[in-house]
């Protein structure tokens, strides 16, 4: 599992005080960059013209996350099939390890060229599944 830290700002912030549901996917989205880097790596894939591509996002909010608190995004990969793959992400406050919300974003890998998703296979598969883990069990 991969964690970052993020700091909730004042620009996080909707009208009632708490983060606007939409910075989430932001939140979720530096994660997955962060975790692919960290991992497999993302530069040969963008030079050969490869890119991962989300199709599909199921989120469930679970608390609200608030000015100044310290939030933890976890990543790990769910699960590898042909076509796609499923990445898990849980966001907690630092603190206490309270769930704020959970999502599970599916992606496929596109060839820019051909504009159309790839099977996953070979190096990029194998990276893959060497990355699916269960989810974390809560602390």
């Amino acid at each position: 599992m991969h964690t970052i830290e993020i700091k909730v700002r004042g620009y996080h912030l909707d009208l009632y005080g708490h983060v606007n549901n939409a910075r989430y996917l932001e939140f979720l989205e530096e994660a997955r960059w962060g975790y692919f880097e960290d991992t497999i790596g993302l530069d040969r894939f963008v030079a050969s013209g490869l890119a991962f591509v989300v199709v599909n996002i199921n989120i469930n909010y679970r608390r609200p996350a608030y000015m100044n608190e310290t939030i933890q995004v976890q990543t790990w990969v769910k699960s590898v099939s042909n076509r796609s793959a499923v990445v898990a992400q849980r966001i907690v406050l630092k603190e206490t390890d309270a769930l704020i919300s959970e999502a599970d974003i599916t992606f496929v890998l596109l060839d820019e060229k051909q504009q159309k998703a790839i099977t996953l296979t070979g190096e990029i598969r194998t990276a893959l599944e060497s990355l699916i883990e269960s989810a974390p069990q809560p602390a």
